[in-house]
């Protein structure tokens, strides 16, 4: 089972031919700046897409804390995202209380233990949209 770097790695390599279909969900590679080295960090994440958005969620397993790729959009929302083979940069931003609402019940039906994470943390999970832009 493919996840983290070698997720990445093979990812990449192959176009997502490896990797973009993931445990009966689909992911993404999201990439950001890291906040202190100024580095790019990339992550698999699954998604779903929302008309020209892609939705992920900063889960985490439902850590106390939110993950490095959500406080590095926080400093700088300017990402890239790697979709199968395409690849695009786009801006990412937070969905609001009325779009998380919507959004939280679609993105749990890909992933079920969406709704385990919340419960096993106090902070509140962000869903993250993930806009392209030109």
């Amino acid at each position: 089972m493919l996840f983290g770097k070698e997720h990445v790695e093979r990812y990449r390599a192959t176009g997502g031919e490896e990797g973009h279909e993931w445990n009966g969900t689909t992911t993404l590679i999201l990439t950001t700046t890291g906040r202190t080295s100024g580095e790019p960090r990339s992550t698999p994440l699954i998604y779903r897409t929302d008309g020209d958005a892609y939705v992920v969620v900063a889960s985490y397993g439902g850590a106390p804390d939110h993950p490095q790729w959500y406080k590095n959009l926080q400093a700088d929302p300017q990402v890239r995202v790697q979709v199968k083979a395409e690849e695009f940069r786009a801006r990412a931003r937070t969905a609001t209380p009325g779009e998380k609402s919507r959004l939280w019940p679609y993105m749990a039906e890909v992933w079920p233990q969406y709704d385990e994470y919340q419960k096993s943390t106090d902070r509140d999970i962000p869903v993250v949209l993930l806009e392209p832009v030109p």
